[in-house]
């Protein structure tokens, strides 16, 4: 077969990976990186440069968006109908506030950085979960405590504010246990994904 047979084909895969919608399948890491290209190195860039693992940092997203670039918190309703104000300003992947988002910006310097960016988001995450490491002392492979900590933020953190909200503890557990899946699964493609986009495409 000529490479001008495949060119169709690469387009398209391109287009699909670059798109701003969800991957079809969120419940396999793999899955996931096939199907979004580019996604597994920009997330291993974040993993190597702040130490929190691929797996924990996905989980995190998969909690706070479900891999949806411009998320936001649902509306409050008036008389359980109305909608009114957003409780928060949190947005993006990562449903980072403006506040923190702006602190993210001017520790790193990454003033373009923007929130409905995948990298960015993952940069972000990574970021955060370093800061929780070095001011609450959380291991960066802690996804239980590190997700505690990225709710209630690090002050919160240190008052235990987390201790009277079991929904929030519930949470974080689910965190942890899909940080743990995710795991299992690269464990089984990550060297195919290291091989880059076209060697896999070939193989």
């Amino acid at each position: 077969m000529t490479v001008r047979l495949y060119l169709p084909l690469v387009c398209l895969l391109l287009l699909t990976g670059c798109a701003s919608t969800p991957p079809g399948q969120l419940e396999d890491i793999c899955d996931i990186f096939y199907e979004k290209n580019g996604w597994y190195k920009k997330v291993r860039k974040a993993s190597r440069r702040w130490g929190t693992s691929i797996p924990v940092m996905m989980s995190f997203v998969y909690q706070e968006s479900k891999f949806r670039s411009k998320a936001k918190p649902p509306r409050k309703k008036i008389l359980w109908v109305i909608p009114w104000r957003r409780p928060a300003s949190a947005f993006g992947y990562a449903q980072a506030t403006d506040e923190t988002w702006r602190a993210y910006k001017k520790s790193t310097g990454k003033w373009a950085a923007d929130r409905n960016k995948f990298d960015d988001a993952m940069d972000f995450i990574g970021w955060y979960n370093d800061q929780s490491q070095r001011k609450n002392g959380i291991k960066k492979s802690d996804a239980y405590n590190l997700y505690l900590a990225y709710h209630e933020g690090q002050g919160g953190y240190a008052k235990r504010t987390y201790k009277k909200k079991k929904w929030l503890l519930d949470v974080a557990k689910k965190v942890s246990q899909r940080s743990d899946t995710y795991a299992g699964q690269l464990k089984g493609c990550e060297k195919k994904l290291n091989r880059g986009f076209f060697r896999r495409l070939f193989s």
